[in-house]
Parts: structure tokens; C-alpha cells; sequence
């Protein structure tokens, strides 16, 4: 999409190229030529486009909200023309036509920087040197510096561009936005998060609280993550994995619980501890595994040598042969995991046939 500003008296061209006609790209324009032209007409003159005007009835019209607080910061008028009536703005017209012709036919590109980046450049060069329309003994850039001390000065906040929406995180810590998916800390998923884009970075908030920044994309169906939101989600599913181990261990030698609480207090490795009562319980069982765990505790020593150690005296006391490892396919060791029993007493009560009542 092109977009074309010009100055009614010098015929001054802004010209800026964007890849969609969304309105943060509308009011960006605006803002653009503003500050080329070091100032603003009192009075804005448009097409009767839907990013200005929403409905009109005769000469009643509905402007766009949000083209309205555009105006209110930069306190212009927004006048559409009538319909259909092209001589309103002929001016503008007439530049179109010159742009056309004089910039855009032939011209080549590699991407849309490179297009405005030739675009400033000719709008400061060979637009600007052309002949003033209403005196050809004067150019453009002559009638620009008679005009622009008359132009409105531009306020001292700028004006908050972007677009902006509310997204939801879904199971996965990710905002889709424009095809796109972007990454967010694990820690708001299924939460409602807000979106802030421009032309180069997708913001995405919590309130005032900035939870990513990344490079936007104008491409569909692309990942942009963020390398610390992916590692964190590492370590957390990596925790996550040690608590179900740990969950585990507790149901069948509730011993483990006391010794885990002893290592954590000296600073070992629980995860790595967990894996390797893990182990264990594959190799001797849950009884012998809660006597070594016992022992292990007893003697204030919660490391899994220790277990080990036990597990080993107690077997050859025993005279018990080596325990050999026996790796099986998941869907098999699946099969021999304990169900608890359920109370089938509710089905009685809900089949229970009502009892007959004696209306006599």
C-alpha cells in the first residue's frame, strides 16, 4: 500500500510504502510525513476510505474513532470530500499522477526498506527541485520554505503506534499474532496476555510488565522464540520429571521421602538421587528397596551408594543372584501399572429401583 501525503500550497510529496493497509499503518504515514514536513495543515482532506470514514449519510458523517483521537492529539481537522467528486482533490490527484510516472514506472526493488528508502530520496530530490506549479521561476523546496512557518507545530509527545490486541496463551507458551507464533515464559500459558506490533518488534505484555520481545515477522506459519523462554521450559519440565519420580518412590518405599529430605538439606542433586533409587526399585523391588532406604537413613548417609550397598548385603545374606536389568517397550511396562480399585457401590445407588408406594 502507498501512501501519499501533499501540502496544498507548495505541493510538497511524502511518500511511504507499507505491506498492508491496516490502520497503525494509516496513522504511521501520517506521522512519517509530519515529521518531514516539520509540521501539519490545519485541515486534512480525504478519501472517503473506512480507515476515515465509517458511515455518511448525505453530509453526515461517522468518523473513525480512532482517526479522531489521532486528530485530537495532532489537533487537525478530518474533512472527507463528497463523493465522487475527484475535482476536491484534484491536487492530490494530479501528485498521484506524478508519482506514477515520475518515480514508480520501471523503477526496481529488492524488499519494501529498499522501495522507501528510494522513495525518501526522491521525494527530497527530484520531487522537491521540480517546478512550483503556480510560478515556474520558483521550485517546490522554494514554496515549502514559504509555506511551512505557517504550518501547525508538532506536539511534544508523539503518538502511540502499533497495533494492539488481548491474545490467549494456550496450553503451549506461545501468542499466535498475524500467523505467527511467538514464544512466552511457560509461566502464562492459559492466561490472557496483550500484543503491541510494529513494523520491526512484537511486544507482548502483562500489564506494564514486558514478558517478550521479538523480531516481527511478516512471513505465516513461522516459530520466533525466544532461546531463554525455551530453556526455561526445559528446566521446568526437567523438575517436573523429578517430582513425578520422586511421587513414585514415596508410594512404594515411603522411605524415600525421609531420605530425599536429608539430601536436600546437604545439597545433593535430588534429581540425579531420584533417578538412581529409580533404578534400584527396577532392579531389587519395592521391599528390599524400602529396608535398604531404612538402613540408608539410619545411618545418615542419604546417597544412593549407600542404598546400593544395602541392597547388595542384604542379598547376599540371602544368597540371592545379581538382579539383571530388564529394559521392556513402554506399552508393556504400561501394562503392569497398579490400579486402584474403585467402589462400585455408586452404580448400585444410581440403578436402585424405586420403591413402590402404596397410594391406597
Amino acid at each position: 500500500m502507498g501512501f501519499v501525503a501533499v501540502l496544498s500550497y507548495s505541493r510538497r510529496v511524502f511518500l511511504r510504502y507499507f505491506l498492508n493497509a491496516r490502520m497503525d499503518n494509516f496513522l504511521r504515514g501520517h506521522v512519517e510525513a509530519f515529521n518531514a514536513f516539520s509540521g501539519l495543515a490545519r485541515t486534512l482532506l480525504y478519501d472517503n476510505l473506512k480507515s476515515v470514514v465509517l458511515e455518511r449519510v448525505d453530509d453526515t458523517v461517522r468518523f473513525n474513532p480512532e482517526l479522531l483521537a489521532f486528530a485530537k492529539h495532532y489537533r487537525f481537522e478530518p474533512r472527507p470530500v463528497a463523493v465522487a467528486r475527484g475535482n476536491q482533490k484534484g491536487r492530490v490527484e494530479r501528485q498521484i499522477d506524478f508519482i506514477r510516472k515520475s518515480f514508480f514506472a520501471a523503477r526496481t526493488f529488492v524488499d519494501v526498506a529498499d522501495l522507501n528508502a528510494q522513495a525518501r530520496h526522491w521525494c527530497e530530490g527530484r520531487a522537491f527541485d521540480r517546478s512550483w506549479p503556480e510560478d515556474d521561476a520558483l521550485s517546490v523546496r522554494q514554496a515549502f520554505a514559504v509555506e511551512q512557518p505557517h504550518l501547525l507545530g508538532l506536539p511534544a509527545t508523539g503518538y502511540a503506534l502499533g497495533e494492539r490486541l488481548d491474545v490467549a496463551v494456550a496450553k503451549s507458551p506461545y501468542v499466535r499474532f498475524d500467523w505467527n507464533d511467538y514464544s512466552v515464559p511457560h509461566t502464562h500459558v492459559l492466561r490472557t496476555v496483550s500484543v503491541l506490533a510494529d513494523e520491526q518488534r512484537v511486544r507482548i505484555l502483562d500489564g506494564i510488565a514486558e514478558l517478550a520481545n521479538h523480531p516481527r515477522s511478516f512471513d505465516r506459519h513461522q516459530v520466533i522464540e525466544d532461546a531463554s523462554h525455551v530453556q526455561a521450559l526445559v528446566e521446568h519440565k526437567r523438575r517436573a520429571r523429578a517430582h513425578r519420580g520422586c511421587d513414585a518412590l514415596a508410594q512404594v518405599a515411603p522411605a524415600a521421602t525421609a531420605l530425599l529430605q536429608m539430601a536436600a538439606q546437604r545439597g545433593h542433586n535430588l534429581g540425579q538421587i531420584t533417578a538412581a533409587l529409580l533404578r534400584l526399585l527396577d532392579q531389587y523391588g519395592a521391599p528390599a528397596l524400602q529396608a535398604a532406604l531404612l538402613e540408608a537413613c539410619r545411618r545418615d548417609v542419604p546417597h544412593p551408594n549407600a542404598v546400593r550397598l544395602a541392597l547388595e548385603r542384604a542379598r547376599e545374606r540371602t544368597g540371592s543372584p545379581p538382579p539383571l536389568a530388564l529394559a521392556l517397550p513402554e506399552h508393556v511396562t504400561r501394562r503392569d501399572a497398579p490400579m486402584r480399585t474403585q467402589s462400585l457401590a455408586s452404580y448400585d445407588r444410581r440403578y436402585d429401583p424405586p420403591k413402590d408406594t402404596d397410594d391406597d
